[in-house]
């Protein structure tokens, strides 16, 4: 296999979505410059005081709801205590999930100055017993809680019996289907698949061959919905490409090093994998053990420092990526637009799908 044609194609035709695009913490000194206008006039204008043209508060605010700043004083009267709010992820070795995890611990201070209590619960991987009870339990205990679903009757009964006793719960990173959670916040999942099957047929070419997947688990509607847009994108668009099978890793490492070792085994020819969740590393070093490092298109999801390395030496071909710090102040806003009475993703929107590859990691 000519491995030049194989990984690098002549001038893909694919959107990359710059990468350096962060969301920060907003201040009054963000909301100041980005309106033109004092700090003091934005202090007028978020503490309602009067004083300032009907021209310039409609500078500020939406300078604010673009910033997606959040301030107490933004709340209705009386509801000054701490807004308490709880993030359940998923233990394990999945590096992005525990960099997010990493981000809300490391923000808690900041967060804390706008009297937002923020908690990090970790709950075992694909569990949905265990998250099912979590949520009760903490339900208990906080006003609004964020978490990564698990798609299965007893998590849908636990939102819904939450949002009986008015607890708000946002989706993270995977959706749940039929419940009362007010929003979700990630990807659409089925474009990040099609997206990932676009980039591996354009690096393969015009030619018949064969690509897998690898998934975490697809009790995660965000990995069924991107196994979906996968398999449509090649059924749609590449007939030639034939998809030979879907495989489970649990996003460990270990796991997708076999998985990846049995498919080469049985598909020699295999010139694609799509690594729907974590575990890359374990993927990588069956490639190179095989020798296939430089011939099989290898893309996967999360940027971290790991396929950040991977990306570097030529392993993986591209890395699909959200902004962990938009989705956790996507969060922090929906509760607070619900506490202050606003319709809940007010001043959020769907996080763009990012295409990372070697030649313009930040």
């Amino acid at each position: 296999m000519d491995s030049d044609v194989a990984k690098h194609p002549p001038e893909p035709t694919v959107t990359v979505v710059d990468p350096h695009r962060r969301r920060q913490l907003a201040t009054v000194v963000d909301v100041a410059r980005l309106a033109g206008v004092s700090t003091a006039t934005v202090d007028r204008v978020l503490n309602r005081r009067p004083g300032v043209r009907p021209v310039t508060t409609e500078r500020v605010l939406r300078a604010a709801a673009d910033l997606g700043y959040v301030l107490d004083a933004a709340l209705p009267a009386g509801a000054l205590k701490p807004l308490r709010l709880a993030f359940l992820l998923p233990a394990g070795s999945n590096r992005f999930l525990a960099g997010l995890g990493r981000l809300v611990v490391e923000s808690r201070e900041r967060l804390a100055s706008f009297n937002i209590r923020a908690r990090l619960d970790h709950i075992d991987s694909f569990n949905p017993e265990l998250l099912a009870q979590h949520l009760r339990t903490v339900g208990r205990e906080v006003e609004g809680i964020a978490f990564m679903a698990i798609e299965h009757p007893m998590v849908r009964e636990a939102v819904d019996w939450l949002a009986e006793r008015g607890v708000p719960t946002v989706t993270l990173i995977s959706d749940i289907a039929n419940t009362r959670r007010v929003a979700y916040v990630g990807l659409d999942n089925r474009a990040a698949g099609r997206t990932a099957g676009q980039l591996i047929a354009r690096f393969i070419g015009s030619r018949p061959a064969k690509v897998a997947m690898i998934a975490g688990s697809l009790s995660y509607r965000a990995h069924e919905e991107r196994e979906m847009g996968f398999l449509y994108l090649f059924r749609e668009r590449y007939p030639a490409i034939e998809v030979v099978g879907l495989r489970e890793g649990h996003d460990e490492e270990a796991r997708n090093y076999r998985q990846t070792k049995m498919l080469l085994a049985r598909h020699p020819d295999l010139a694609g994998i799509y690594n729907i969740g974590g575990g890359p590393e374990g993927i990588a070093r069956a490639l190179k053990e095989a020798g296939r490092q430089n011939d099989v298109v290898f893309v996967g999801h999360g940027l971290t420092p790991e396929t950040r390395s991977l990306l570097i030496d030529g392993v993986m071909d591209a890395v699909i990526n959200q902004n962990p710090q938009a989705a956790l102040m996507d969060c922090v806003s929906i509760f607070a637009n619900i506490r202050a009475g606003r319709h809940p993703p007010e001043g959020t929107a769907r996080p763009n799908i990012e295409i990372v590859l070697r030649e313009n990691l930040p």
